[in-house]
């Protein structure tokens, strides 16, 4: 797939895979330190996809520190830029990004690391609907969002927004068509929240223990 019109900035929000810190609801399956193992695992997975998908810079945008000596120690691509998120709910960190992003003159897709689905063909996918669309939207099977992509800022999506719920996702939709904003939507996806998630795991990776404690 060619490379989109658009310039598109790649940002993954990202807590430091510590136990205790990170992926918290599945520590009744995998403990503190399988669940820190796990998140460590699919922040890779994630970094390899986006670098793979070849749309635009790649921005690794973390939690609680960039000066916490766990980024030094996971050996992250050159390719990737190290930003902090800073203070504030989701909504005032996933808002400063696009703010920046857009002030720039880029689009940004924002995406986590839940969603071990979110492929490069999806990324691309997305890259390209905002060359014809102002937003796209990859909705996962909770209720909220693997992808939100933005052309320009839109705050409303950001404040007294229910993050964690089932509402996440269409009140996004809604507050878009709200705004007359244009919409591409992908399909599906399954992020891995709770330990009943982790069937969702790609079929290749090892996670018989992980099942098994569920």
């Amino acid at each position: 797939m060619s490379k989109p019109n658009t310039r598109t900035r790649l940002v993954i929000m990202a807590k430091a895979p510590l136990p205790g810190y990170a992926k918290t609801r599945l520590i009744p399956a995998l403990e503190e330190q399988g669940s820190a193992q796990l998140a460590q695992r699919l922040l890779q997975h994630t970094l390899t996809e986006a670098l793979a998908a070849g749309i635009g810079p790649v921005e690794l945008c973390v939690s609680p520190s960039v000066h916490h000596p766990i980024w030094s120690t996971l050996a992250l691509p050159a390719l990737v830029t190290l930003s902090e998120q800073g203070g504030g709910d989701l909504g005032q960190r996933l808002n400063r990004v696009v703010h920046r992003a857009t002030a720039a003159g880029e689009a940004i897709l924002l995406i986590g690391t839940d969603c071990p689905g979110l492929s490069r063909d999806h990324l691309q996918t997305a890259a390209h609907a905002l060359d014809s669309h102002d937003t796209c939207l990859t909705p996962v099977s909770d209720g909220g969002y693997a992808l939100l992509g933005l052309r320009q800022p839109l705050d409303s999506l950001f404040t007294n927004m229910p993050w964690s719920t089932a509402a996440v996702a269409q009140l996004s939709r809604e507050r878009i068509l709200a705004d007359q904003r244009t919409l591409a939507e992908q399909p599906m996806l399954h992020d891995i929240d709770e330990p009943d998630d982790l069937r969702h795991l790609p079929s290749h990776w090892l996670v018989t223990e992980a099942l098994n404690a569920c």
